[in-house]
């Protein structure tokens, strides 16, 4: 063993947040000595909790057992399930209880946080995001500017860092508010960029957009579990997040959105409704008119698929338990690491903030062929990472499961195979 190795496993066996590794299912390794991969996709789809298999076989014992009774009579029954992750997720996000709903997909819950609050009017048409944004986001604003009879190359903004450099500066964003945010309807960025990892100043950019006149949005999907936040005190307008990334929920798991009080109790805000948007208290009348709570539920179209959120609330249990604060410590703690072996590595350059404070659990390497040495890592040495095309490989450190001890594997099959 040498003596890297050595050091990785003195680490793990001595850090104060020790990985919950047994609590995860990790795939086997395809290749090398190892029996278990070095997982390092987190932040593409994260493991899948042992508890999850447990919850959904109550889940379907009730079904079975109770059929439609189960909407009442359930161990956790039906009706109100996604109660549960209320509280959980609120305290996830820096939320009040009731800013925060567990509901659909992250790009449905933009478009319905949208239809609520980019409201197009005179000058104030522009809605902002970065060059670099998830490609739904773009999607997703275009539509946008379409459905109200927009250009979306004339009301979509899309903010560029310097020539030479990889990152959007926060003096940048900011300085563009107060030149032109006159113009800007909707600010609308990443928390966390899901290609270079940098994690975006939400405070101070929050408050120059609403300084400005804007609402200001969050996407969160990579923000959500892998960072701190404070929705509610820093003053973001509205903010929507997956749960299959960090928050290790499953394959197109529900997702979860964020709404500030100030707008859930304002029976003014429009918004696009649906049965489980009402009143619980009325919602049986079957009235024709809408009573819709003072809460982020109001924004809830159907009645929430309760295989799905099983998953969610099983995961959201386990951040409960640990909390946020110290996994982003272990998270900088592997990370930084992580960094520092791969900085001698020829071949590979970091494209991630090198400043802890502006990055969350990833890395991204910019290499030669990154969707073939992807693969070779994972063939070769069981290291599972992704790449995005042409020329980016992605590195996410999960503290929950990851370790130094992966780190090192990351590591020394980079050195070897890049």
């Amino acid at each position: 063993m040498s003596a890297a190795e050595t050091e990785a496993l003195r680490l793990d066996g001595t850090d104060p947040v020790p990985a919950l590794r047994d609590e995860f299912l990790v795939p086997p390794a395809p290749g090398g000595r190892y029996a278990e991969a070095a997982y390092f996709a987190g932040n593409s789809l994260g493991l899948q909790p042992k508890a999850v298999a447990g919850r959904l076989r109550e889940e379907l014992d009730d079904w079975a057992r109770l059929a439609v009774e189960g909407h009442t009579r359930a161990r956790r029954p039906w009706v109100d399930y996604h109660e549960l992750l209320r509280e959980p997720a609120a305290r996830l996000v820096g939320a009040l209880p009731h800013e925060v709903v567990a509901m659909n997909s992250l790009t449905v819950n933009l478009h319905l946080m949208m239809a609520s609050f980019y409201r197009p009017s005179g000058r104030r048409t522009r809605i902002v995001i970065e060059d670099a944004a998830f490609p739904s986001d773009s999607y997703a604003v275009a539509s946008q500017a379409v459905h109200h009879g927009l250009d979306p190359a004339a009301a979509v903004v899309r903010l560029r860092p310097r020539d030479g450099e990889e990152h959007l500066r926060t003096e940048d964003v900011l300085a563009f508010l107060e030149r032109e945010g006159d113009t800007v309807a909707l600010v609308m960025l990443g928390g966390v960029n899901y290609l270079t990892g940098q994690l975006m100043d939400m405070p101070a950019i929050t408050k120059a957009g609403r300084a400005a006149g804007a609402v200001v949005g969050w996407d969160l999907a990579h923000a959500a579990g892998n960072v701190p936040l404070r929705l509610h005190d820093w003053d973001v307008d509205f903010a929507a997040w997956c749960t299959y990334k960090y928050l290790n929920s499953g394959p197109g798991a529900v997702a979860g959105c964020f709404v500030h009080e100030r707008h859930v109790r304002d029976a003014s805000v429009p918004k696009l409704s649906g049965w489980w948007g009402t009143e619980p208290s009325v919602r049986f009348r079957m009235d024709p008119d809408i009573a819709p709570p003072a809460s982020a539920d109001a924004w809830q179209l159907s009645n929430p698929p309760i295989l799905a959120l099983a998953p969610v609330l099983a995961s959201l249990e386990i951040f409960d338990r640990v909390g946020m604060d110290a996994l982003r410590a272990r998270s900088e703690r592997l990370t930084g690491y992580l960094a520092a072996r791969l900085a001698p590595v020829g071949g590979v350059r970091i494209i991630t903030p090198a400043d802890p404070a502006a990055r969350g659990s990833q890395l991204s390497l910019r290499v030669a062929d990154a969707g073939g040495l992807v693969r070779r890592l994972a063939e070769a040495r069981g290291v599972v990472a992704d790449a995005r095309e042409p020329d980016v490989v992605r590195l996410a450190p999960v503290p929950l499961y990851c370790t130094f001890h992966d780190c090192h594997r990351a590591a020394e099959a980079l050195a070897d195979l890049a």
